[in-house]
């Protein structure tokens, strides 16, 4: 057959691939996208968002992008077509459209480490059923009496173990008292049973995993934590079968009046939702609290006045519980902490502990003329709004009084609209009362009985996790 009629015959689909090009181009080109710069193929710009800065700024890739494109870019990250946000206005209409116009959408390797039901990653009424199981344990009453109760006693169990003149890792000591809480109020585990210890040196590797590269060879910290989760969810699960064996018989211990025992009342989950719901709760009420406390230790020494002042706070609190012949902290002595809750929320400020968030547009979303199409990744950047120096005068220093107002707490001195350290909308961190009351609880021991300097020269990284490489020596004094 002639040449001329083998492209005849081809000619229909060549015809039909231009034609489909074509539409496609035009499909792209209605898009008003915001300026940016796609990267690699691929990789897209993922290892430059990704290498690890000083927690106290944006990092150099993200100052470089809103200098050149402004506070909302497009981008190629994580594998995905991506809008990146730096801008308050945006952040927050993100958020508050939770559901409707995005959704939650995380990595698949963060999924596959924290398990396909962790409520990081869920989206939909299984999130909201979750989230509901979680709130109602965490609900007021029980943080006023209960968790109160256990945050101090965990607090005082670490400070009193401090010598003085001692040097030791401010940051392992906070995950040491974070993890030993959560233990405890999700599974009824006391600290330093051997149990504990055992679980707790699980979830340390369990953790370097979460936070490395995602990827699953021998050897790697992710093929370790999985491992390690594979542990830890055999552990959990066994303790959830010999709880339902103790029911059946009527051998319910009152004392274990922890998030297992009320989700195994107050839930139809499966096996597998509660293993994966009490991991990433774990995990959260763990890591996020541990990170903040060690940021307000590492701020605090560069405020003295700041320390002068939570002593003052805290001197008067303890007084007048002396004077009342009361030893423990009640909800009213927690209500008297204003300059505490200020020195909270610049420690959040300042430090994010959580960077940004992984959200994806469910159709065409217009915002400020541009469009975000359906289907792209949308990555709200919680920390570059925080760090905004139009937003919040001199951003890098640490001043817990931009929070005060005619001498009282509040945040209407502050764009308290675009303060958003636990996230917000319908997915605001079920934990957020609970954080804050670990903080200001441990801040009271601690200032009243302790002072403290760095030992050594550390400073707070995001990799993206907030991380301190040497784990922040410190040199304690006994008061």
């Amino acid at each position: 057959m002639p040449d001329s009629h083998h492209l005849l015959l081809f000619l229909p689909s060549i015809m039909s691939l231009i034609i489909f090009f074509i539409l496609i181009n035009r499909k792209q080109r209605r898009y008003n996208l915001p300026p940016g710069n796609m990267g690699w193929p691929f990789l897209g710009e993922t290892i430059g968002y990704l290498r690890p800065y000083t927690a106290t700024s944006v990092g150099e890739f993200m100052h470089r992008h809103i200098a050149r494109y402004g506070n909302i870019y497009k981008s190629n990250l994580f594998g995905e077509k991506t809008i990146v946000s730096a801008d308050a206005g945006l952040n927050k209409f993100i958020l508050q459209n939770e559901g409707r116009l995005f959704e939650c959408s995380y990595p698949r390797s963060i999924g596959g480490i924290l398990g396909k039901w962790s409520m990081l990653v869920l989206v939909g009424d299984m999130h909201r059923d979750m989230r509901i199981i979680s709130l109602n344990f965490l609900s007021n009453a029980r943080l006023r009496t209960h968790l109160l109760r256990e945050v101090e006693k965990h607090t005082l169990l670490v400070l009193s173990s401090w010598k003085d003149k001692c040097v030791f890792s401010a940051q392992d000591e906070a995950k040491k008292f974070t993890f030993n809480l959560m233990a405890k109020n999700i599974m009824s585990m006391d600290p330093e049973h051997p149990e504990t210890e055992q679980l707790k040196k699980e979830y340390v590797t369990f953790m370097k995993g979460v936070v490395s590269a995602p990827l699953n060879l021998p050897g790697t910290a992710y093929r370790k934590a999985l491992r390690s989760r594979s542990t830890i969810l055999k552990f959990i699960e066994r303790r959830m079968e010999e709880r339902i064996r103790k029911t059946k018989e009527g051998k319910e211990n009152p004392e274990e009046d922890d998030l297992l025992g009320w989700v195994l009342k107050h839930s139809n989950f499966s096996t597998e939702q509660i293993l994966d719901l009490i991991l990433s709760l774990l995990f959260a009420g763990h890591e996020t609290s541990s990170v903040a406390i060690t940021l307000a230790i590492y701020f605090l020494p560069g405020c003295p006045m700041a320390i002068q002042q939570l002593r003052e706070e805290h001197l008067e609190i303890a007084r007048s519980k002396k004077q009342s012949g009361e030893i423990e902290l009640n909800w009213d002595d927690y209500k008297k902490m204003e300059f505490t809750q200020c020195v909270i929320n610049e420690t959040l400020r300042l430090g994010n502990v959580v960077r940004f968030l992984h959200r994806k547009a469910l159709k065409d979303v217009q915002y400020k003329g541009y469009d975000i199409p359906c289907g792209w990744k949308v990555l709200p950047v919680i920390a570059a709004v925080h760090l905004d120096p139009s937003l919040f005068d001199h951003s890098q220093h640490f001043n817990p009084w931009r929070w005060q107002q005619n001498g009282s707490v509040t945040s209407s001195s502050c764009p308290s609209n675009y303060f958003m350290p636990f996230g917000g909308g319908p997915r605001l961190c079920a934990g957020t009362e609970l954080a804050k009351l670990e903080m200001a609880v441990f801040i009271h021991h601690l200032v009243l009985n302790y002072q403290w300097e760095l030992a050594d020269t550390d400073q707070a990284f995001a990799f993206p996790f907030v991380d301190f490489p040497k784990g922040l020596p410190i040199t304690v004094f006994k008061s």
